[in-house]
């Protein structure tokens, strides 16, 4: 079967919602707009995205629709309960979860912590939902003076673990996260252990690069499986092989921030001209929706609307821009947001001004992507013939 698109690069823009799902009230999401809250604050200047269709998703302030849109758009409902990057991710893939991964905005229960600390011989400090940043000033000397690891979770369901690299070698802090992931099963099972190192003097504390994520092994069938059984290519950039534990990935690289990913996204297609590059830009979540940030948000918004003509696209290339959750910097939570995620596809082969609605889930991404490469997953419905020339 030949194929619609040869190369598809689909990028996932981290926590970049577009408003409350129906049912946000239930997870203390009422009100929440990710793009909606942030245009009313402050100005946005997003002319390409706007040229793609983004203001024709809905209205966003100060924001004009195209009249004549260079793409298709839409909106994408989470279909699974939750909203966090896993649930999001496996989503589009085609993995519906039964229940969402647990959370612990209170900590750990002692049974966790307790035996962790027995089988790593170290006590712990930490052990609540935190900044990344804020607890490694908060906790970080006490670490250095006592070489007890800092353990606190997030709004995702995850279990961290900070350490400084000269207290904790770096191969040292990826075997207690192990540890850790063991531990971590049935009704505790969260979606993902993550290695946080740091360095630098007290005050002075900087995560390093060395971040690593332990995942849940996501189910058999989904799409990257389909795709590695027909031979199909698919680069990750960012943590993408670290949500989907590497399957079905043929080439990863890790990135710094989002300008280290869309560097490392064009340089991806210059290494590979056919199949996935699956991209996640983790700035706008990670340094800006769960601070707070409105304005480092709209200007990570802003500086990726100004990269984006510098991904040439070949005539056989498709490009998909979508988000897997929100984190609305407006609200006082500092937790994902239930939201839709905007949908954006575009390329010289796909068809100009296609309203695709709003979808029922994110699987309909990863039918599409699977259709055009002749593979299937059970979940989703495709919009390929939709957005196609021809």
């Amino acid at each position: 079967m030949e194929s619609a698109f040869e190369r598809i690069i689909w990028i996932v823009l981290d926590s970049v919602g577009i408003g409350e799902m129906p049912d946000a009230a239930q997870y203390g999401d009422a009100g929440s707009d990710t793009l909606g809250n942030i245009a009313k604050q402050r100005k946005l200047k997003l002319p390409n995205l706007c040229r793609l269709g983004l203001a024709n998703i809905r209205p966003l302030q100060d924001l004009k629709p195209a009249s004549d849109p260079a793409g298709a758009f839409g909106k994408c409902a989470l279909a699974s309960p939750g909203k966090d990057t896993t649930t999001g991710h496996w989503e589009m893939a085609g993995i519906h979860l039964a229940k969402p991964f647990p959370l612990y905005p209170h900590g750990f229960p002692p049974e966790i912590i307790d035996e962790f600390e027995r089988r790593i011989a170290r006590k712990t400090l930490g052990n609540k939902a935190a900044s990344g940043t804020e607890i490694i000033k908060e906790l970080g000397e006490e670490h250095l003076r006592t070489g007890s690891p800092i353990v606190y979770t997030s709004a995702d369901s995850v279990f961290q673990i900070a350490a400084h690299e000269s207290v904790i070698p770096v191969p040292e802090l990826y075997r207690i996260c192990e540890i850790a992931r063991e531990i971590l099963r049935g009704p505790h099972e969260v979606g993902r252990v993550i290695a946080r190192p740091f360095e630098g003097a007290a005050g002075e504390f900087k995560r390093t690069p060395n971040r690593h994520d332990y995942a849940v092994p996501p189910p058999p069938g989904m799409l990257l499986d389909a795709l590695a059984e027909r031979g199909v290519p698919v680069y990750g950039v960012g943590k993408i092989a670290d949500v989907f534990l590497n399957r079905g990935i043929t080439h990863s690289v890790k990135t710094k921030d989002n300008a280290d990913g869309m560097a490392k996204t064009v340089d991806a297609m210059t290494q590979q001209r056919n199949g996935v590059i699956f991209v996640n830009l983790v700035d706008f979540d990670q340094q800006y929706g769960h601070r707070n940030d409105v304005e480092g948000y709209a200007a990570a918004l802003e500086a990726f609307d100004r990269w984006l003509p510098s991904l040439e696209l070949a005539s056989f290339d498709a490009l998909i821009l979508t988000a897997d959750h929100g984190c609305d910097p407006t609200t006082p939570s500092t937790d994902h947001s239930r939201e839709y995620a905007p949908l954006l596809i575009a390329g010289p082969g796909v068809q100009r001004n296609i309203d695709l609605g709003t979808r029922s889930t994110l699987s309909d991404i990863g039918r599409t992507v699977a259709e055009n490469f002749g593979v299937h997953i059970d979940k989703g419905t495709s919009f390929l013939h939709d957005i196609q020339k021809g």
